[in-house]
């Protein structure tokens, strides 16, 4: 892949760019969709910025694995590591007690956790791009309610009870997000840009009719399902299986590889419909694709996770302000940084009160409220 501009890149209109200040100037190559914010994306500089993100993300995750009701020391952790590939399998059956914390609860609970926040940021870097909007976010949208709303009408109706159906209950997830973005794509295809007030007016609306629907559902479970269904809504990390981890990734994987292979459109889209048009890109095609593959994720991560707030909103807005708003750093810095954050803050919600946990919503709400008020208030003048 070729990052470096062979040809001086045209100048646009300033403030046309995603995540570009009003007062900076962007500029798009038409041949690669390039949208350049200071420095050119060169190949030395996308493998620098990506490697120091993966390495940090392995180290984040050996502090993550060390922290516990029992702490496990970091020498432990590598004989642990060590011992399970040279047997060449994962199970602590015959293995110590460290091995089996670390490989039948935190390891699968860590990947998790990873894999949610990387979603999360990476479907929020795509919905900010093609709305055009900073506040564009699957929590804030509702889209994460119709998520939880499909996957609660599945638990209704039996799914995740056994192993195929709980197979399932992504597919369910996926259904309730994509009928929440339907609604969004509508509103935003009567206007140009779509406009903050009706963005937030749209995701306030979502998240009421939809929590009222998941609390209808809720109240009509029999106690115990209605308890875990509640601790499931506020957004919760449980230690998975790795059958049901594998399951996940497919999801994952199919939703975000396609994500990632719209990293030209997204640069272009995020100059606007018209511009777009003329450079060539199908934006009608782009937007349903995003939207579609948005949902998929965002009900995947859902339903099994709960609605966990503001990752998608609070870290793109992170990384933009470091590495430009070109997408195809963008994208993959957004995904490690989210991952990497998610499993921070799942160690501190399960660590912070042990042996009892917070769930982590919580947690992220907590850091991303406070951002979420910044945005509003002190640069309103951008968000117009």
């Amino acid at each position: 892949m070729r990052f470096l501009l062979k040809q001086r890149p045209a100048t646009v209109q300033p403030g046309s760019c995603a995540g570009v200040l009003p007062n900076e100037s962007c500029r798009v190559d038409s041949a690669s969709g390039i949208v350049a914010q200071g420095a050119i994306l060169t190949n030395s500089r996308w493998m620098a910025t990506l490697g120091i993100l993966a390495l940090t993300a392995v180290a984040v995750s050996f502090i993550c694995l060390h922290f516990g009701a029992q702490p496990i020391a970091y020498g432990e952790i590598l004989r642990v590591f060590v011992d399970a590939i040279h047997r060449k399998e994962i199970d602590g059956g015959t293995a110590d007690v460290a091995s089996t914390i670390l490989l039948q609860v935190r390891m699968p609970r860590m990947l998790l956790g990873f894999l949610v926040g990387c979603s999360l940021a990476t479907v929020g870097v795509a919905l900010q791009a093609l709305l055009r909007n900073p506040l564009a976010d699957p929590y804030v949208l509702g889209v994460s309610s119709g998520a939880a709303l499909g996957a609660a009408v599945g638990v209704l109706l039996g799914a995740g009870t056994t192993f195929l159906a709980e197979t399932a209950l992504p597919v369910c997830g996926f259904a309730g997000g994509l009928l929440a973005l339907v609604i969004v794509y509508r509103m935003a295809a009567s206007y140009e840009q779509l406009p903050i007030h009706s963005l937030l007016l749209t995701g306030v609306i979502l998240n009421a009719v939809f929590s009222a629907l998941i609390m209808f559902i809720t109240s009509i479970l029999e106690p115990n399902r209605s308890y875990g269904m509640m601790a499931w809504l506020m957004g919760t990390l449980t230690a998975p299986t790795y059958g049901s981890l594998a399951g996940l990734i497919v999801y994952l994987s199919i939703g975000l590889v396609l994500l990632f292979g719209q990293m030209r459109a997204l640069n272009i889209m995020a100059l606007g419909e018209e511009s777009a048009r003329t450079l060539g890109i199908d934006t009608e095609r782009a937007k349903r694709s995003i939207f579609v593959l948005a949902a998929l994720v965002t009900g995947a991560v859902v339903s099994v996770s709960g609605m966990i707030g503001f990752i998608g909103m609070v870290v793109p807005h992170a990384v933009r302000l470091v590495t430009g708003a070109d997408h195809r750093l963008l994208l993959p810095a957004s995904a490690l940084v989210g991952g990497t954050f998610l499993m921070g803050a799942d160690t501190i919600a399960r660590t912070m009160i042990s042996p009892a946990e917070i769930p982590v919503g919580i947690i992220t709400a907590l850091a991303g409220g406070p951002f979420f008020v910044y945005l509003l208030l002190w640069r309103k003048d951008r968000l117009a």
